[in-house]
């Protein structure tokens, strides 16, 4: 009869037995920051507003690179970033290669099934880009038969080949206009913030904007980070809300498009 009881009373206890390294798994990676009093970030670090290195200096810098230092900085560590090409940085978070990706990563319910997300810190829009003097291409609709280059696993990427385009794998932005100046490929599907950002610094570069779409999976970007880590995600989100309230997301806005954006963030 003991031992029935006993069986009874070890078969009650088993949910809450897995629970419990379930919880603290969860905790993992927000008491490892902490412990080891660095954020690890990745980025690219070749997409320009957003992740670049100064022409001068040389130096990591970027919106998303300043938010990435602010949040650490709210989180009591420092940031370190670990650079890497755009098609294997989101696979970079599955080996432990750092603790969140901040690089522009569109919230998609593709993503999200796999990844969690803070909430959103930036809103733009997919961009179709063409040369100046192409009068063919006026829509998505147009790309269909055409070539755009594009990183193979980007949202915009998908995009383009959803509208019917031939995509041309390149690594970056910089890579796609490239090609799309020398007459190589007929577009290029990207974020509206690095094309105005691109067109403030070559003013007389030939290439336009045609067509935007703003819907969620392209307008919306958030902090990327490995699934069920809700302590992780409440600091992210607690510490973005604090760079709003004391004007550093602000600061950070201006300094790299003329305005504060945080009134596009839904």
């Amino acid at each position: 009869m003991k031992k029935k009881l006993s069986a009874l009373l070890f078969a009650s206890l088993l949910p809450l037995l897995a629970a419990a390294p379930a919880a603290q798994a969860a905790a993992d990676d927000l008491a490892a920051i902490q412990k080891a009093g660095v954020l690890r970030i990745g980025t690219e670090g070749t997409y320009a507003p957003f992740s670049f290195h100064d022409p001068k200096s040389n130096k990591l810098v970027g919106f998303d690179v300043d938010i990435a230092r602010a949040i650490a900085q709210q989180l009591g560590v420092k940031a370190e970033f670990v650079e890497g090409k755009w098609d294997g940085l989101i696979a970079g978070l599955d080996v432990n290669r750092y603790d969140v990706v901040i690089n522009q990563v569109g919230i998609s319910p593709e993503r999200q099934a796999k990844f969690d997300f803070s909430k959103p810190y930036i809103a733009s829009a997919a961009a179709l880009i063409v040369r100046s003097d192409n009068d063919t291409i006026h829509s998505f609709a147009d790309l269909k038969g055409k070539r755009s280059a594009n990183t193979i696993t980007s949202n915009f990427g998908k995009l383009a080949q959803r509208s019917g385009a031939e995509v041309v794998p390149v690594q970056g932005f910089n890579d796609a206009i490239a090609l799309l100046t020398s007459g190589r490929v007929d577009a290029t599907v990207n974020d509206e913030l690095s094309f105005l950002d691109f067109k403030h610094q070559q003013p007389k570069a030939k290439v336009k904007v045609v067509a935007t779409d703003n819907s969620a999976e392209f307008g919306q970007s958030g902090v990327l980070m490995r699934k069920d880590q809700p302590a992780l995600k409440a600091a992210v989100d607690k510490a973005l809300d604090a760079l709003r309230d004391d004007g550093t997301y602000k600061q950070i806005s201006e300094r790299y498009f003329g305005e504060d954006l945080s009134s596009k963030v839904k």
